[in-house]
């Protein structure tokens, strides 16, 4: 089943595709009803479709993973971890499909890309062994984990550089966990302006989804509407010589396969619609 955000008669809607070629159908209220094991059942179909930027669902935690690719810790030069390089993505980062990507130059002049696997957890989980990881996800998306490279060397940790409002783009769609039987089998791009950028799969994780999934339950009690960021490949545009950076006017185009393509542009800050706080 595939989940996804769509105008529909002057309005936006939640709608749901039963399988691949079936129609989109109207559903039901959101991930925690779908997780929570809701009927669906399909009304009149929905034709003439148009996207709509706004996520399936609003994500709870964002974990995300660093170094988790081989060729990724080859191309930077860095040692292959032996425990997952885990840090956090802030709620406020998450935007969905066609959502732009706010690329502040005063703050940062090194963002970077980073396609990668999202996995969304479905069931309340604790001390999940690795052989039945799989058995608590409801599905998966495609993610970018933008990343501003001077403020991660700035600071030594990853909050303030990956934590940036705009800076998870997730979608275009959500496919539930049953249409992708093997996750470590899909590939991973990335284009920029048209240009492919990112080329890498899955299948060349240091730590698996059942891996990560057993890892991170360890510490903490996943609950559904969770996402995990697994990770990217090769190809990131401030380890190549010279370095490459989004900027303002760039378009951005993330893709796992068999779940779809992301397409967010890039734009400068607008500063004439500022949020201030109450005094």
């Amino acid at each position: 089943m595939r989940l996804g955000t769509f105008h529909v008669g002057g309005g936006e809607s939640l709608l749901y595709q039963a399988e691949p070629g079936a129609p989109w159908c109207t559903a039901s209220p959101g991930l925690a009803e779908l997780t929570g094991g809701a009927p669906m059942t399909c009304g009149a179909p929905v034709d003439d479709l148009e996207p709509a930027p706004r996520l399936p669902f609003r994500p709870r935690t964002i974990f995300g993973i660093g170094l988790n690719y081989h060729d990724t810790v080859a191309e930077m030069g860095w040692q292959t971890p032996e425990v997952p390089y885990l840090f956090p993505k802030l709620s406020s980062s998450a935007i969905g499909d066609g959502e732009a990507v706010v690329v502040d130059t005063t703050l940062s002049t090194r963002v970077d890309w980073e396609t990668e696997l999202a996995v969304i957890i479905g069931r309340r989980a604790r001390h999940v062994p690795a052989e039945k990881a799989l058995d608590v996800v409801f599905g998966y998306t495609v993610a970018n984990d933008i990343s501003a490279r001077d403020l991660q060397a700035e600071d030594g940790q990853w909050v303030r550089g990956k934590g940036l409002d705009t800076f998870c783009p997730l979608g275009p769609v959500v496919v539930t966990a049953d249409e992708v039987p093997d996750p470590q089998a899909l590939g991973v791009r990335t284009w920029v302006n048209g240009e492919q950028v990112q080329d890498g799969s899955t299948a060349d994780m240091i730590f698996d989804v059942r891996a990560l999934i057993a890892y991170l339950s360890s510490f903490f009690t996943l609950e559904p509407g969770d996402v995990i960021l697994t990770g990217t490949p090769a190809g990131c545009g401030d380890f190549r010589t010279p370095r490459l950076a989004l900027r303002p006017g760039d378009r951005l185009e993330s893709e796992v396969e068999g779940i779809g393509r992301l397409v967010n542009p890039v734009v400068a800050p607008d500063r004439t619609n500022q949020v201030v706080g109450a005094t």
